[in-house]
């Protein structure tokens, strides 16, 4: 499988780049995975429901599975910061393209969002784990880049690049290790 992060600060528009990048590499054939950070307590269960019933009960982890849908949810009783690498280690190995959001310091590949209007400054400078930066302005980039400057506004672009591309983001886990 493949695995290509975007990082990028909030407002950058990252999750909108990465909600666009799963239809167009899913009209190329390929499968789509994501894997994504959150930087708070989240749910995506609903108080009532058998699921959150569970996990409201203790248990460590609730799988629920129909026939179009399985999720897991592990609870945690210490606060633990899984790596990218553990939670990539969970991902369907019958993916072509995983798509990691949120994990702005990972030693993965990655394509930089970035947007002046954000006012915050580009990683690409000083994270050699940068392989192209997609902006919406490219002339206001703050420093020169031998990089690829993708266009933010086109994702089927940059789907097509990172299809290109392809060779480079292939994921080794033990390379990691």
């Amino acid at each position: 499988m493949k695995v290509v992060a975007f990082a990028g600060f909030s407002g950058s528009g990252k999750t909108t780049l990465v909600e666009q990048l799963i239809p167009a590499l899913k009209l190329r054939g390929l499968r789509v995975s994501v894997v994504k950070h959150a930087h708070h307590k989240f749910d995506v269960d609903h108080p009532g429901k058998d699921t959150w019933r569970h996990r409201e009960a203790g248990a460590f982890e609730v799988v629920a599975a129909s026939r179009h849908r399985m999720v897991l949810m592990r609870e945690f009783e210490q606060p633990c910061d899984l790596s990218v690498h553990a939670l990539l280690a969970e991902v369907y190995s019958g993916v072509d393209w995983v798509i990691v959001e949120g994990f702005k310091d990972c030693n993965l590949l990655k394509v930089e969002v970035w947007r002046p209007a954000v006012g915050k400054a580009a990683l690409y400078p000083h994270d050699p784990f940068v392989a192209a930066i997609a902006t919406d302005s490219p002339g206001a980039l703050p420093e020169p880049t031998q990089r690829p400057v993708l266009d933010l506004n086109r994702a089927d672009d940059v789907a097509g690049w990172l299809v290109d591309n392809g060779e480079r983001f292939e994921y080794v886990a033990d390379a990691y290790a």
